[in-house]
């Protein structure tokens, strides 16, 4: 297994804001709404005053799914809150004349996967076709550790999760990148920030299609306190 490629449960930026970040977000601890505003500042507030965000909307996941080729995905530049709103309404009315959400051709899973079999060792068309459908396989193969990585970030986004917060490494297209994963009464999401922190490479908000509303009120009331900072 190639642990170099991702590892889960690391320190991360919020380590040297909170002495335990994995409470500081629980209902029970206290000042969590600070200490919510304050992780927002630290990893979104800045890349998205310099334009450096990338809104990431996934959808297409139902009932228990989770074949790489039904999860569906839209990328956005994120300049503003506006902009977000205008993306928010954009979902919501395409749910509403039930139309089929935004959504771009390439996968997010189903690619890169293809890829890492296509440049394995292993020629037995079998043994490929089962670990295609075998997520908890992927590791195996170079490469497969971190796509298996974000196919779990992916997942709990879709299903839920009990844990409030969790840190991860992870290699990605754009390089590393710590991997932040909220899921919070507000709303659940997850931050890709450069490792180190980058003016090129984009910090990647995820979250599922129906968490555009709860996010975008979280980020209204959160961010809006730094926009004069």
């Amino acid at each position: 297994m190639h642990y170099s490629e991702a590892k889960e449960h690391t320190p991360g930026r919020l380590h040297t804001l909170f002495a335990d970040p994995y409470s500081a977000f629980k209902n029970d601890t206290d000042e969590r709404q600070l200490h919510i505003r304050i992780m927002l500042h630290a990893l979104l507030a800045q890349p998205l005053q310099q334009s450096q965000v990338t809104l990431r909307v996934i959808h297409g996941w139902e009932n228990g799914s989770f074949e790489p080729h039904d999860l569906k995905h839209i990328d956005y530049p994120l300049t503003s809150l506006d902009e977000l709103h205008r993306i928010t309404n954009e979902f919501s009315l395409a749910s509403q004349q039930r139309l089929p959400l935004p959504a771009h051709d390439v996968s997010l899973l189903e690619a890169p996967l293809a890829n890492i079999l296509a440049h394995s060792k292993t020629e037995d068309s079998a043994v490929n076709e089962a670990t295609r459908n075998t997520p908890a396989r992927w590791p195996t193969l170079p490469g497969g550790l971190a796509l298996y990585t974000l196919f779990k970030m992916y997942h709990r986004l879709v299903y839920g999760e009990d844990d409030n917060y969790r840190c991860s490494q992870c290699e990605t297209p754009n390089g590393l990148c710590e991997l932040h994963e909220f899921h919070i009464e507000e709303g659940e999401f997850a931050l890709l920030t450069p490792q180190p922190q980058s003016e090129t490479v984009p910090t990647i908000l995820v979250l599922h299609a129906s968490q555009l509303g709860p996010i975008e009120q979280l980020l209204k009331k959160s961010l809006l306190l730094f926009s004069h900072s």
